[in-house]
């Protein structure tokens, strides 16, 4: 069974939507689905027309280890709810709120879920999709340790990337401290092409996540309101329609690109067999307290050497860990600007012409240089600029509106933003993004692209490359 949870601490991201429509869009093609909700506010069910008042067992009976009327343990198959053909519901309720405080002393307390899951391995699932609470606590560790992948619906909103980036370092961790890791996705939702912030914020997504970004978006459609009004899947509601197109391609997606064995389970020994002591002890998990190593009855001087060769290797893993990490997220240096002769240096950086932008930068800068920006939704391969080889330079003329459009160089392969241009902006991961003003009449009497009839600069030499 392939177990994937929907991740976000973030409310209002799309994660049930994502959950109970994916889902069902699985079912719908003949893959027998369970649909797992994590949260306590159960919105599955409100999603999928099933009654909360008919609930009498659910997820939080089986995780607590509930008993029915007679004494026995709750069986798996009392808390399902066949919603439609191959897709069955194990609902939440409001129960599930106080099972983290309950569970706080239990040794398995983290894999609760895992050991529910494997009663399902029985009824024949092929999926199952976890939906977790907008909250990183035990009921979200549960679900990190039972499944294999995980998808952070990230809406493309301004304040959203960096919720995202903080969670894709959060899951890291507990993914580690479990000792395992899962494949993670990034899944744009809640987008609008139509909308400049929205285009911008998909392509710093992208050049931050890279490939872990999904191929597609989940756009906002007022469909899917109107389909969870109406407690139906959105297949059903308006199988047609442009939302339930959204969830073809990420079911598409999902059953083309299953996890590979080495990305489903990484057991940390290899990182841990030559760790050496130094800094800090990593985070514990929700209600953890530190294991003894030590079997009971080992005498006292081994149990202290054993502890602390633990306490050592774990504290040289997060170091470790935190250096990676902060070697990944640190954005690369823009270029300083070269010695260049005075006529062109005046061209580098950009200006607005007649016949459009004006994007110039030395010869030398480097082997490749492309613009990503506003206009091109943030496509590093979308505006690429050309080499003048009689003057040495770099150029690209692009036809843009009036206004302020933001850009960044892409130097082979590094973005930068342009050495040569002053205005600057702050983007939503924290560095300078170059802007371009554009306005209404261009204060550049002829078309200045790098003129046709070479600038002369008699005592300089030719630029590096040139």
């Amino acid at each position: 069974m392939r177990t994937t949870a929907i991740i976000n601490q973030k409310g209002g991201c799309g994660k049930t939507t994502t959950a109970i429509h994916l889902s069902s869009e699985l079912a719908r093609r003949g893959r027998k689905t369970l649909l797992v909700d994590m949260d306590p506010q159960s919105h599955c069910a409100l999603g999928l027309s099933v009654p909360e008042d008919g609930i009498e067992h659910g997820v939080a009976d089986l995780l607590g280890g509930g008993r029915n009327a007679e004494g026995e343990p709750i069986a798996f198959e009392d808390c399902l709810w066949r919603v439609r053909r191959n897709l069955d519901l194990l609902p939440s309720s409001l129960a599930l709120a106080g099972i983290e405080q309950r569970l706080s002393n239990a040794s398995d307390r983290d894999r609760r879920l895992a050991a529910v899951l494997g009663r399902a391995e029985g009824g024949d699932y092929a999926h199952c999709i976890i939906d977790c609470p907008p909250s990183i606590g035990l009921l979200t560790f549960n679900a990190l340790r039972a499944c294999q992948e995980v998808l952070i619906p990230v809406e493309t909103g301004y304040f959203a990337l960096q919720g995202a980036i903080k969670q894709a370092r959060t899951i890291d961790m507990l993914a580690r401290r479990a000792g395992h890791r899962v494949r993670f996705s990034v899944l744009p939702t809640l987008h609008r092409a139509d909308r400049n912030i929205d285009r911008e914020i998909l392509g710093q997504m992208k050049r931050h996540f890279g490939e872990q970004v999904l191929p597609l978006c989940i756009h906002e459609d007022e469909k899917l309101r109107e389909a969870a009004g109406f407690g139906r899947a959105i297949g059903e509601y308006d199988p047609d329609g442009s939302a339930a197109a959204d969830f073809v391609k990420l079911a598409d997606w999902l059953v083309a690109h299953p996890p590979e064995p080495a990305e489903m389970l990484a057991p940390l020994a290899a990182e841990t067999r030559d760790a050496n002591p130094a800094g800090e002890a990593p985070a514990p998990v929700p209600g953890d307290t530190a294991p003894d190593p030590t079997p009971a009855g080992a005498a006292g001087p081994a149990r202290l050497s054993r502890a602390a060769e633990l306490v050592a290797r774990t504290r040289d893993l997060s170091r470790r860990n935190a250096e990676s990490l902060a070697a990944r997220d640190t954005p690369p240096a823009a270029p300083t600007p070269a010695v260049l002769p005075a006529a062109i240096e005046r061209l580098c950086g950009c200006r607005c012409t007649r016949n459009g932008t004006l994007f110039v930068q030395p010869g030398d800068a480097g082997a490749r240089i492309t613009i990503a920006g506003s206009w091109n939704g943030w496509d590093p391969e979308a505006t690429a600029m050309t080499r003048n080889a009689e003057l040495g330079v770099w150029q690209a003329l692009v036809k843009l509106p009036a206004g302020r459009h933001a850009y960044r160089l892409v130097i082979d392969g590094q973005w930068a933003a342009d050495p040569f241009n002053r205005l600057t902006e702050v983007n939503p991961l924290g560095e300078a993004n170059s802007v371009a003003e554009v306005v209404a009449e261009p204060v550049v009497a002829d078309p200045a692209r790098v003129p046709a009839s070479p600038v002369r600069v008699p005592a300089a030499p030719e630029p590096a490359g040139a």
